[in-house]
């Protein structure tokens, strides 16, 4: 029961630019590969900031109301430090940092932080692109009667729009947890809702009425 990892879904041709690029060439760059944003490099392929077309449509506004200046570059225009991720994080917890910080893409480092991919924000979404009946079914299979062993009807398992429910009762208190987290885990799940209770208290080893 795994979800899929960033290096698996991340696209590993990247269109680069150095801090030393003009802005022209970033525009140019950008209309080309028809793309929204690009990563900023060092000379050892190191990220060290992101520039976004938000980035460029700022520049643009500045130059129209403003006297002509000097040709600015990327390492006057990105947004810097770059929020980065590695290649085995897992896509879940990638999509929950590109929307906790507000971002459209990810740029993906190796263990010295140089550039090998990018992970945009429908990279990520393609593997939330699952049928509720898809991921009810993995539920019921892997965790309600793979993890706890217990009949399939045990747990009422319910999903809506990838938030995945559980009703039900099971065997140990130590087993709710166990199913809520294992739910979490699973590829298009963005929300779990408890409604488990237990029949044994194995942390006092009370059954409960």
């Amino acid at each position: 029961m795994t979800s899929r990892t960033v290096g698996e879904v991340m696209t590993g041709d990247v269109v680069r630019v150095r801090a030393t690029t003009p802005f022209e060439v970033v525009v140019r760059l950008l209309d080309r590969h028809r793309i929204g944003g690009l990563p900023v490099v060092d000379r050892d392929d190191k990220v060290v900031g992101v520039i976004s077309g938000t980035d460029l449509v700022r520049e643009q506004a500045a130059r129209h109301h403003g006297p002509p200046g000097p040709d600015r570059t990327a390492r006057e225009l990105m947004t810097s430090p770059a929020i980065t991720v590695h290649p085995e994080q897992r896509v879940p917890d990638a999509a929950r940092l590109m929307e906790r910080r507000g971002v459209e893409r990810l740029p993906v480092v190796d263990e010295e932080d140089r550039l090998i991919g990018i992970a945009t924000r429908r990279d990520l979404l393609r593997v939330f692109l699952r049928a509720d009946g898809d991921i009810r079914r993995q539920v019921t299979d892997e965790i309600v009667t793979g993890e706890l062993g217990l009949p399939a009807d045990a747990v009422l398992v319910s999903v809506r729009d990838g938030v995945v429910t559980l009703k039900g009762r099971v065997e140990l208190r130590s087993d709710v947890p166990l199913a809520v987290h294992a739910a979490w885990r699973l590829d298009g799940v963005i929300g779990v809702v408890n409604l488990l209770s237990h029949r044994v208290d194995d942390a006092s080893g009370a059954a409960v009425g």
